[in-house]
């Protein structure tokens, strides 16, 4: 299986941040990459909302997001980061959410520590594994991430810690520190309090970093120079376009259940939805056979 992997990792040994838009489906993940993106991210919170309309609660399954990763994947030529939660279940399961992931297309997954079922970083009871359990659902990961190399292929891990909420900032740090020292490409610390908590992050780790970026009142939201000023070597938007993509179709739903027609204004025009879901590339894809389709003398 052919991923994207090492341009994720020559990416990652560039100087300089790089944002991470985050996408739910494949016409998401093409626009990701039309915009000029090197990157993109697939979100278990996005994909749960708009393919189920439920929340990041460990309702979604391995199957469901790994279909979706592989329809996102197909979709672009950029590498796609994919969220595997905790792996959804036993060290054993981790092994094969990451092979999965592989196989989907992602040059990348990222494996948490939180307990199964997970639930949303903002959500209520959120609560970690311990030091053991986390280091051992890492470890079988990165044992994925070799067999996957042994077998030809490749695929980047990122160890992400929840623990900053319900155990304290040394906990968070400690964790994160060990994940880079097992052998994680990348670390997301999530639910930094404080820039000085961010730096600090980056002083103790010497693996690459990862920020998530979310626009929510009480998180602070840094720019790009900022979070590069900081140490992070990614930017992650999570929920940017999910956000974006849902007030839209509600605004315009409002103004139809009122009478009323989105404008101009508020829609592109056709012809660039038209060219933009593919018809075009499609015609000329179907030109060239028919055009090549004379038998031969």
């Amino acid at each position: 299986m052919t991923t994207h992997a090492p341009k994720l990792r020559a990416l990652l040994t560039r100087p300089g941040l790089t944002v991470v838009p985050s996408c739910f489906d494949a016409m998401s993940a093409k626009l990701i990459e039309r915009a000029g993106f090197e990157v993109a991210f697939m979100s278990g919170y996005a994909v749960s909302a708009t393919q189920l309309a439920l929340p990041d609660a460990g309702l979604i399954s391995f199957e469901e997001m790994a279909g979706q990763g592989r329809r996102i994947c197909e979709a672009v030529r950029i590498p796609v980061i994919g969220d595997a939660d905790t792996g959804f279940g036993n060290p054993v399961n981790v092994k094969r959410t990451v092979h999965g992931y592989h196989r989907a297309g992602f040059a990348c997954a990222m494996i948490e520590d939180q307990v199964y079922p997970k639930r949303c970083g903002f959500a209520h009871g959120l609560a970690v594994v311990d030091r053991q359990e986390a280091l051992t659902r890492l470890r079988a990961a990165l044992d994925a991430r070799a067999e996957i190399k042994a077998a030809g292929g490749d695929i980047l891990v990122i160890g992400r810690t929840d623990s900053r909420g319900p155990e304290g900032l040394d906990e968070a740090l400690w964790r994160a520190e060990a994940f880079a020292d097992l052998g994680a490409d990348i670390v997301y610390f999530e639910g930094p309090q404080a820039e000085s908590e961010m730096a600090e992050l980056n002083r103790r780790v010497s693996v690459p970093t990862m920020l998530a970026q979310v626009e929510k009142a009480d998180r602070p939201l840094l720019s790009p120079k900022q979070a590069e000023a900081l140490g992070y070597d990614l930017a992650l938007f999570g929920l940017t376009l999910l956000n974006a993509s849902i007030r839209a179709m509600r605004d315009a739903l409002a103004l139809m259940a009122g009478g009323d027609h989105p404008g101009a204004d508020r829609l592109m025009p056709f012809e660039e939805l038209y060219e933009t879901v593919g018809f075009e590339s499609y015609y000329a894809e179907e030109r060239r056979y028919v055009a090549g389709g004379e038998r031969p003398a």
